[in-house]
């Protein structure tokens, strides 16, 4: 598999870690967690326009915090296999760091924490991910389709606007321009 370069939000996150951080997985980890061992991935870097980020920023419910956005695209024998994202966002005090795989299609396909600097109790649990897949964008809000978890609202509401980001990028710069 080729390695893209480590962004930098998975750095800025790595370099952040304190005594009470978890670092989950490394990126080359995650990058087999997203496309397996054997696809290639691509970086995509998508810069939206004065337009698109007004349309992502309605459709995500949230600001935009760069002009750039980047995609890992996984391929195998040169087809999609998936898109997957490295968000960064801070809790509480401290941040956290999720990989959110699309497919294709854009449905969201998995959630993985690969950092998580805030005290664990505050972390929401892989099942709680897997209650996301294949819901739909407009469903990705807290007590609009989505269960909050007792003790990690902050975190589920950070996950879920990280969520949502990705999400509206992949619709607008893909899927739109796709069409």
């Amino acid at each position: 598999m080729k390695r893209p370069a480590i962004t930098l939000t998975l750095l800025i996150a790595l370099a952040s870690a304190s005594s009470s951080a978890t670092i989950f997985y490394s990126k080359n980890e995650a990058m087999e967690l997203a496309f397996g061992k054997t696809a290639t991935v691509e970086n995509l870097s998508l810069f939206p326009d004065g337009q698109e980020t007004a349309a992502i920023q309605a459709l995500a419910k949230t600001q935009l915090e760069s002009g750039m956005f980047t995609f890992y695209v996984g391929k195998e024998n040169g087809k999609t296999t998936a898109y997957a994202a490295i968000e960064t966002s801070t809790v509480r005090t401290k941040p956290e760091t999720l990989m959110v795989i699309l497919t294709p299609e854009g449905e969201l396909r998995n959630v993985y924490t690969l950092a998580f600097h805030e005290p664990p109790e505050y972390q929401p649990s892989a099942q709680w991910y897997e209650k996301l897949v294949k819901k739909p964008l407009a469903e990705m809000e807290l007590n609009k389709g989505v269960d909050g978890v007792s003790g990690a609202t902050l975190s589920t509401r950070s996950a879920l606007t990280s969520i949502r980001k990705v999400m509206a990028v992949y619709q607008i710069m893909i899927k739109q321009k796709a069409h």
